[in-house]
């Protein structure tokens, strides 16, 4: 007799809710809801203002010339029109003129050569010393702890005041010049190449560790290939540190270079021939910059910045 008495309930519960009135049954949502008020907007195209999806190379070779032509525009305007008296900015003509009797009467192509060598020399050292311990630091704990202390604490210390010791240590000659040039950059390639090894996914490692990989394969096969971009990249960046220290090393006792050159110009109110060789640095530096570029794409193929930077 239960389960008639409970069929019985159950559709007298059906019955009880047929004749509710309309307003007692629960709303159901509309099949075909409404559009919002606020439709989506999307990005409007632009070739100009494009992040990273390809950018014409005729664009870019004209803002390549607007770079530098906007700059050497004003530098006539200032200059030719006379709003600038000569001694502080001379005129295109008067550097031109200067540039051709530095380098055919007074051998300037000697001071080039002399000042590339002190930066291949100290930036050479910094390379040497600053790769393996940026990757000790990045990759142990015990050296970051051991290291990273001092480091942190030389790299705020202007190299300038290291001058006086470099002398006493190493004397006059060349030797404490590319010492200058090391102090000024080796801190800095340390520094920027463990937080590169840093950036790298631990995922990355613990796959390495699943597939039987040792600590010696996860230093040698997967850390260095997979920082050796960012390596590149930060020799690129502190090439142009080596650059400026140049100058700073080339106070030491110095007959000869493009910072010794800038110096003897200032002394005698030479502005011309102080712009000559701040360009003649500029154009080296630019030079070395895409060389740099062209090695980190002949390199490191399928990194993207080494491709678009």
């Amino acid at each position: 007799m239960r389960p008639v008495l409970r069929k019985n309930k159950v559709v007298d519960l059906m019955s009880n809710l047929m004749k509710r009135s309309p307003e007692h049954l629960p709303k159901s949502s509309p099949k075909h809801p409404k559009p919002p008020k606020h439709p989506k907007k999307y990005l409007s195209p632009s070739v100009f203002w494009s992040i990273r999806q390809g950018f014409p190379p005729s664009l870019k070779i004209i803002l390549t010339v607007t770079a530098f032509g906007v700059p050497l525009l004003l530098w006539t305007i200032l200059t030719y029109s006379g709003l600038v008296a000569p001694i502080l900015l001379p005129t295109p003509t008067a550097v031109l003129n200067a540039a051709i009797e530095m380098f055919f009467r007074e051998n300037l192509w000697a001071d080039i050569l002399a000042s590339f060598g002190r930066v291949l020399g100290g930036f050479g050292a910094a390379a040497i010393v600053g790769i393996p311990l940026g990757i000790a630091m990045g990759t142990f704990y015990s050296m970051e702890s051991l290291f990273s202390p001092l480091v942190g604490t030389v790299r705020y210390m202007p190299v300038a005041a290291f001058i006086p010791l470099v002398i006493l240590w190493f004397g006059l000659g060349e030797i404490a010049k590319v010492v200058i040039i090391f102090l000024g950059i080796v801190f800095y390639n340390a520094i920027m190449i463990a937080d590169a090894v840093k950036f790298i996914p631990n995922e990355l490692l613990n796959a390495a560790y699943t597939l039987g990989a040792n600590r010696k394969d996860i230093l040698f096969k997967v850390i260095l290939p997979a920082s050796f971009p960012s390596i590149l990249d930060t020799l690129r960046v502190n090439v142009a540190g080596a650059w400026n220290f140049l100058v700073i090393s080339e106070l030491i006792a110095a007959d000869r270079g493009l910072g010794f050159r800038i110096v003897k110009a200032q002394r005698y109110v030479q502005t011309d021939r102080v712009l000559v060789s701040i360009i003649a640095i500029g154009a080296i530096g630019l030079l070395l910059d895409y060389g740099f570029k062209l090695l980190s794409q002949e390199l490191t193929p399928w990194a993207e910045h080494s491709r678009n930077s």
